[in-house]
């Protein structure tokens, strides 16, 4: 088992999504020399990880979710020799490095879909999910996939239907053929063996389909304006038992190398995604944890998350909390505005277990507008409204033309905010959104009691939440106000406030009677004389 102070438990991931991030040669899309450009900018940030979305060969139908070379790096992003470059930078900073691992499906222009489709007889056409059509001539199954439509293509060569719980460029490899899951345990050591700590695995719980080929049932809680998919409920194509077998597999790989973390992304209630972590900790050192996304924004709903959260963890299992990622939303447009994003961000990072953080998040970026005819995202395309663009628009690092992220024509646009939103910016002001989260990092850095300590729930208003982060005889004190209005600060008579999200860069000293709207402070509790 991994010492209790381990680097993923002590640390913060950084998620980067490539392609808007940094474009070191102008066309407009992110690379890993852009990347290894803005490494001393992550060292000043002071987070410990970077997770970064594919970077591997793809079509891009799904933007590289859609693979067709696991072993290798899109052309768009650089070569091999950056991929490198890039481990052996972040290892000389002390950073690591988790690359995203997508097992679920491959590219239809993978080679290995490519055999598996030339005949019914190929060596490799047990590798993904074939099936006759229905007694009707339709598909085998009512599933659908998650981005729209039916979750079965008809191959018309050889008369069969093929499964893609995503897009038909993405068809579902088969985890219960020992020769797939053998090949997919090699590219995980192809890249374990070139440096990498780790794996943010994909879609976990869409692995393993019904065998019996049942249909799904319908969703009586489904409304119009939901997604199409949600039309179904998915007791037969997601979170099956037999997965958990599957993530063993994966674990005992990762295992075999020194120092390595798996984690996997499966949006589950919490008394399921507990099953992720295995028995006797044999799964996924971190199964995500989504539902502070998920959750109402109210001070009783959080402090019951958190507390039913630490209650379901197995004996000896790591928590952690995930603000946002390239599928969500963002932070300061899902809640409403700058102040309550610097209150998720102090909960995201005084909360016990690891924090992953969303590039961008630290400056409080905003949502872009993407008008119609600029949708990338194949999930927009197919229902619209659903489109996952405006959350992954390009990083703002400055006020120039491009934002400083290309001098091309961005992929994407360059929202409006970036005049006024920027790396460049806010590095100058003591109270920006980029100056509070370097305090608050550093802070949880000089901390133990914020990184590893325990926690304990103390008190929980209509309003305001407050509980105790405690390491050895160090005790502090973190209270939260979700409200717009100011409200008595419980409990805090006599400590001295180490943080506010309303001081900036002015540390104060002095009693605390009051908590101003949408204010968290972070507290030293007097040791006992």
């Amino acid at each position: 088992m991994a010492d209790s102070h381990a680097w993923w438990k002590k640390g913060i991931v950084y998620q980067i999504y490539p392609r808007s991030f940094q474009d070191s040669n102008g066309d407009g899309i992110g690379d890993l020399p852009g990347i290894i450009s803005r490494l001393n900018y992550l060292c000043a940030l002071g987070v410990t990880a970077v997770w970064l979305s594919p970077i591997f060969p793809s079509p891009m139908a799904d933007f590289g979710y859609d693979i067709c070379d696991y072993t290798n790096i899109d052309p768009i992003f650089g070569t091999l020799s950056d991929f490198d470059r890039l481990v052996t930078q972040m290892h000389r900073r002390g950073l690591k490095l988790i690359l995203d691992f997508v097992p679920n499906h491959t590219s239809d222009l993978h080679p290995w879909f490519l055999e598996s489709r030339a005949s019914r007889s190929s060596a490799r056409r047990n590798w993904y999910i074939w099936h006759d059509p229905a007694p009707d001539g339709g598909p085998p199954t009512n599933w659908l996939s998650e981005f729209g439509g039916p979750a079965w293509t008809f191959d018309p060569s050889s008369g069969q239907y093929y499964y893609h719980a995503y897009l038909p460029q993405q068809p579902d490899l088969n985890w219960r053929n020992p020769q797939v899951r053998a090949a997919m345990h090699d590219v995980m050591r192809f890249w374990l063996d070139r440096g990498v700590d780790g794996f943010r695995v994909d879609a976990i719980h869409m692995l393993i389909e019904d065998e019996a080929l049942r249909d799904n049932e319908p969703n009586p809680q489904w409304q119009p304006g939901q997604s199409p998919a949600r039309q179904l409920l998915r007791t037969h194509t997601a979170d099956l038992p037999e997965t958990h077998t599957h993530v063993m597999g994966m674990r005992a790989v990762t295992d075999a190398y020194e120092d390595r973390v798996l984690i996997g992304e499966a949006y589950l209630p919490i008394e399921r995604m507990m099953r992720y972590y295995g028995d006797d900790l044999s799964g996924f050192h971190l199964p995500f944890n989504f539902h502070l996304i998920r959750s109402p924004w109210q001070s009783r709903a959080i402090a019951a998350l958190a507390n039913d959260y630490e209650a379901a963890l197995p004996p000896g299992g790591w928590p952690n909390w995930v603000l946002g990622n390239h599928d969500k939303p963002r932070v300061a447009s899902r809640l409403g505005g700058i102040p309550q994003a610097r209150l998720a961000a102090l909960l995201l990072l005084t909360l016990r277990g690891t924090p992953t953080i969303y590039n961008g998040e630290e400056i409080g970026m905003v949502d872009g507008e993407i008008r119609p005819d600029e949708v990338q995202d194949p999930w927009g395309k197919n229902a619209p409204g659903f489109g996952r663009d405006p959350c992954r628009t390009p990083m703002q690092w400055s006020d120039e033309p491009g934002a400083g992220f290309t001098r091309g024509t961005p992929w994407l646009p360059i929202p409006a905010s970036a005049a006024t939103c920027n790396v460049k910016m806010q590095s100058e002001d003591p109270d920006s959104m980029l100056t509070f989260y370097r305090r608050l990092i550093h802070l949880r850095q000089r901390e133990p009691a914020l990184s590893v300590g325990t926690y304990q729930l103390l008190e929980v208003t209509d309003s305001t939440m407050t509980f105790e982060r405690t390491s050895g005889d160090r005790c502090l004190i973190v209270a939260v106000n979700f409200s717009d209005q100011s409200q008595a600060a419980p409990l805090m008579l006599g400590q001295r406030r180490l943080l506010s999200t309303h001081d900036g860069a002015r540390e104060r000293s002095h009693e605390i009677t009051l908590l101003a709207p949408f204010e968290g402070i972070v507290c030293s509790k007097p040791a006992l004389s």
